[in-house]
């Protein structure tokens, strides 16, 4: 029998804000991970990396500040580093739980580019804000560089744009490992958005939205399953009010209806929503699910979580 094919998006929630809260936090995640592999699915992830991007360009900015010879470490450097530490951090744990479950398969990190349009209409509005608090003269600075800046909590802080994926360079070998059995990490942080020059891939100065940059791995690959693991149980209507109402199962078309009327955060359960509706509208037989990190296999038995299908 064909194993199934499923794509993870693990959450901000599976690996916190510092090194020492990482490297606790990712147990849960590889806990989880571990039970897909030894309930026979094939699994690629992909996961967040909010909180290391901004840590990263953050301390690079620093650094530079005290040797000027450094020049500001570029977005996309800092998406690289992210990819490449948490990836570490990672595979390293999913490895071990799985040799303590008997379990000999190799766990790779593939550093991923992905291709977004140069005439995207975000390059013009950009909103993801980004690194730490700028004086005035800093923020002129950055906007004399070309750079967009917010002024917020009595400073400034850099604004960068968030295009939509287009196309994943590394596909190839992602497709090839996963064929092989082998469980891959990829497209981390919404991969590293690069804009195609020729034969070169220029790093873009933009953040992609990973749970975006999911849903074209998941399509890319043909995925089953598109897995959302995050800090809620199910997707919820009137989230947080005392009219809450949380759902099993939704179609593609009343989710677009529910984000139409406003449903879900725009910061949070939005992207996921669209991600799902997207997928599984793309080809029959293919469903999204959105669930707690700590119940993913019961979200594959249908135990727990939201299913979208179309």
């Amino acid at each position: 029998m064909k194993k199934k094919t499923v794509v993870v998006a693990l959450g901000r929630n599976a690996f916190g804000t510092s090194f020492p809260e990482q490297k606790k936090s990712i147990i849960n995640a590889a806990y989880a991970i571990a039970d897909l592999v030894e309930d026979k699915y094939r699994v690629i992830i992909t996961h967040s990396n909010g909180p290391q991007i901004g840590m990263l360009h953050r301390a690079m900015t620093e650094f530079s500040r005290l040797d000027n010879s450094y020049a500001v470490a570029p977005m996309s450097v800092c998406g690289a580093l992210s990819q490449g530490y948490i990836g570490y951090d990672l595979q390293n744990a999913i490895r071990t739980l799985l040799l303590d479950r008997g379990i000999f398969k190799t766990v790779s990190t593939i550093i991923t580019q992905v291709r977004v349009d140069t005439f995207d209409s975000a390059f013009q509005h950009p909103t993801k804000v980004i690194g730490r608090l700028m004086t005035k003269e800093e923020a002129d600075e950055e906007i004399c560089k070309g750079n967009y800046v917010v002024e917020e909590n009595g400073g400034y802080r850099r604004v960068v744009a968030t295009p939509k994926p287009m196309d994943i360079y590394e596909i190839d070998a992602i497709k090839a490992l996963v064929e092989a059995d082998q469980l891959v990490i990829a497209c981390g942080g919404g991969g590293i958005p690069v804009l195609e020059q020729g034969t070169v891939l220029q790093g873009a100065s933009a953040v992609i939205e990973k749970d975006l940059a999911s849903e074209k791995l998941a399509d890319m690959l043909d995925a089953d399953i598109l897995l959302f693991l995050t800090g809620v149980k199910k997707v919820a209507l009137h989230f947080g009010t005392e009219n809450e109402q949380f759902l099993d199962s939704l179609t593609a078309a009343d989710a677009q209806k529910y984000c139409a009327e406003g449903q879900f955060p725009i910061t949070s359960m939005l992207p996921k929503i669209e991600a799902s509706v997207n997928f599984v509208t793309k080809k029959e037989g293919r469903k999204a699910i959105i669930g707690h990190l700590d119940n993913a296999r019961q979200c594959l038995k249908g135990f727990s979580g939201t299913v979208i299908q179309a």
